[in-house]
């Protein structure tokens, strides 16, 4: 790396390209078994490092929780291992007598990936094992903030798959990122994945390469009048502040019964949030939480001790999260947008209709496309708002967080990009899997005994 250094960048893209397309023409002859063998070894030794990488993370960074980032990089893993394992991307993959049509499986070539300092170890890991599952080879671009832990990250998938006899820069990574770099990176390559910040998902769209990115989130929450909010609240607490509320995913406000609203505050407050109750406390955070509107990067990933210092307000030790009531909906309140911390905007509602209508009034202002959260027994419910809010995943009865990019217990792909449709300017609605990342030829035959309808059938 060190003679790559003093290339310009266009030159020195060029050749990690270069090097990757030599190892991706070799890696292209590897069997799905002995793909399925590699990809699982990388998924393996992120689980297996999971303690020195998050332990990594939170130092480089300086956000999120060492415990959560733990949790994080075993869980991330294993579901997505597991949801990968078994899954056909070499030669044909699918065989359909009825229709004629056989799928055959191909590379893309060279996947780009910028990567956010938020999720600087699952995200590399994750876009690495879809790339590699497609017989692609990788470049990632780094946040500069998380550069040291997602080199260690690619270094240590490299050496875990090194047994297998792959190719030498099927993973790689530029160790010293800049703007200049990712932008042409992402040039180069045949494919880009981009998780972070708007204006690099913007980029990578006008690239003038296929790009798969991710729109903001800001996950509403709504709380149904026939669920047990004892069982409720602590799941909401879990989503909001997992690793201090840095995953998009994370619930970010609570959408209440007016009737029960006082009671479910006072379940929260039992289980460590922090109301606060006077306009004065209430604008002091909405000042330190945004600067024109825009989240302070000083609060993100951070505790609700330190987000309550900026404030200039004293909390309790063990608050866990801090709850605001917003002074109305959308564009009334600047807390109806997304807050990457563990602090919540609260809202009652009177019908349930009401209740969507102040999640889609919130999401108009931020997170379009992205997600929701619902706690509700009532399937006729649950569906109505799965039908009127502009989302792509409505997560039921779980943490959010935790949830909405895939887990053991629901059937969303396991993934690090969560795509938000068009609402989020965004090329996908669904969870980024290893299918976006392969070609597929159609072998299409003549059906000769097929029934054919009549031209008065078919318009009958």
């Amino acid at each position: 790396m060190e003679t790559l250094a003093i290339l310009e960048p266009k030159e020195y893209i060029g050749t990690l390209v270069e090097k990757a397309r030599i190892a991706q023409g070799e890696f292209e002859k590897f069997t799905q078994e002995e793909v399925d063998e590699v990809v699982r070894e990388m998924g393996k030794v992120i689980y297996d490092n999971a303690v020195e990488l998050a332990k990594m993370a939170v130092e480089e960074t300086r956000m999120g929780i060492f415990e959560d980032k733990v949790k994080k990089n075993q869980g991330k893993s294993k579901t997505i291992w597991n949801s990968l394992k078994g899954k056909k991307s070499v030669g044909i993959i699918d065989r359909n007598e009825e229709t004629g049509i056989v799928k055959v499986a191909k590379p893309v070539g060279v996947v780009a990936s910028v990567t956010p300092t938020t999720n600087p170890i699952v995200t590399p890991m994750c876009n690495a094992m879809f790339a590699l599952k497609g017989r692609n080879a990788i470049i990632i671009a780094p946040h500069p903030r998380a550069k040291k832990c997602s080199s260690y990250t690619v270094e240590l998938m490299n050496k875990a798959i090194a047994k297998y006899r792959v190719p030498e820069n099927l993973i790689q990574i530029i160790e010293e990122p800049s703007i200049d770099l990712t932008n042409e990176l992402m040039k180069a390559a045949d494919v880009v994945v981009a998780t972070g910040g708007m204006g690099m998902v913007q980029a990578a769209y006008s690239s003038g390469k296929p790009a798969y990115g991710v729109g903001a989130g800001n996950v509403q929450c709504i709380v149904d009048r026939d669920v047990d909010i004892q069982e409720v609240v602590p799941k909401i607490i879990t989503g909001r502040t997992f690793d201090n509320g840095i995953i998009c995913s994370g619930e970010q406000t609570v959408i209440a019964p007016e009737e029960a609203y006082d009671k479910i505050m006072e379940e929260f407050i039992k289980n460590g949030g922090y109301f606060v109750k006077t306009p004065q406390e209430k604008e002091a955070f909405r000042k330190a939480l945004f600067v024109d509107g825009v989240i302070s990067k000083d609060v993100v990933g951070q505790s609700p001790q330190q987000i309550a210092k900026l404030a200039g307000i004293t909390i309790p030790q063990d608050t866990k999260v801090i709850l605001i009531e917003a002074d109305g909906i959308g564009e009334e309140d600047v807390l109806c947008k997304e807050k990457m911390c563990p602090v919540l905007a609260t809202f009652k509602y009177k019908d349930f209709k009401d209740a969507v209508t102040i999640a889609q009034t919130n999401l108009e202002v931020e997170g379009k496309g992205h997600s929701c959260a619902i706690h509700s027994n009532n399937k006729e419910n649950i569906e109505y708002a799965g039908e009127k809010l502009t989302i792509s995943r409505l997560v039921v009865n779980q943490p959010s967080s935790t949830s909405a990019g895939g887990s053991l217990y629901n059937g969303f792909a396991p993934t690090t990009t969560l795509g938000c449709g068009t609402w989020g300017n965004n090329s996908i609605s669904e969870n980024l899997n290893y299918t976006h990342l392969i070609n597929v030829s159609q072998i299409g035959y003549f059906i000769s005994d097929r029934q054919v309808p009549t031209d008065e059938e078919i318009w009958k």
